[in-house]
């Protein structure tokens, strides 16, 4: 974990997932444990890119403090998991660069969208529309009714982005929040716990 300092110094930015981002420190509060040497701080950081501004939690020595600084403890919000490897590589990599553009809303749910896409077709699901692979997947119960659902309610449909009518409202960073959380959901569905149960049956002794 980074230090709690003049600047935040990790990967990408927690709002806008912009790589090496100039995340700078707007404020600061600590408080020392009356009856210790432990410093509790709690500090803000704006990300020159996206404006957008990030939560931090470190505890630590008071003496760590006026040196390197105390350590984060807790970023708010969490910055993106890592993408699990049971994903098939095509998908893996739309969904990667999803994750990194959500600060290009509009660019990020295509990508989100061809992740999923590239799931359905990795599953045998590979004519029609999104929407209606979804809602085929639904029907063949590969996925649940609540799945197909809440694909409905989100933005997801990448097409409807390349061939948007004038009046249609462009994404906001918070739509390309929700299509990437649906999109994670999926990989969970569809690879991740299938491989857990794949996993735990073969290491159970038959009887």
């Amino acid at each position: 974990m980074p230090a709690i300092s003049d600047q935040l110094m990790v990967e990408r930015c927690p709002q806008c997932g912009i790589a090496a981002p100039n995340l700078y420190r707007t404020w600061l509060d600590s408080q020392q444990d009356r009856f210790s040497d432990i410093l509790i701080q709690w500090a803000a950081y704006k990300c020159q890119s996206c404006s957008q501004y990030c939560l931090v939690y470190g505890v630590g020595p008071a003496s760590m403090a006026s040196q390197e600084g105390i350590l984060v403890e807790k970023i708010y919000p969490e910055p993106e998991l890592s993408i699990p490897e049971e994903l098939p590589d095509r998908a893996r990599e739309y969904l990667r660069q999803a994750k990194e553009s959500i600060g290009q809303p509009a660019g990020a749910v295509i990508l989100a969208a061809s992740a999923v896409d590239s799931m359905l077709k990795a599953k045998g699901y590979k004519g029609g529309s999104l929407y209606s692979r979804i809602d085929k997947a639904a029907s063949d119960h590969l996925i649940t009714d609540g799945m197909a659902k809440w694909a409905h309610h989100v933005r997801l449909e990448s097409n409807s982005q390349r061939h948007a009518d004038d009046s249609d409202p462009l994404p906001t960073a918070e739509d390309a929040r929700r299509v990437i959380k649906f999109t994670d959901a999926l990989v969970q569905f569809l690879f991740v716990l299938p491989a857990l149960i794949d996993q735990g049956i073969e290491q159970t002794p038959a009887n």
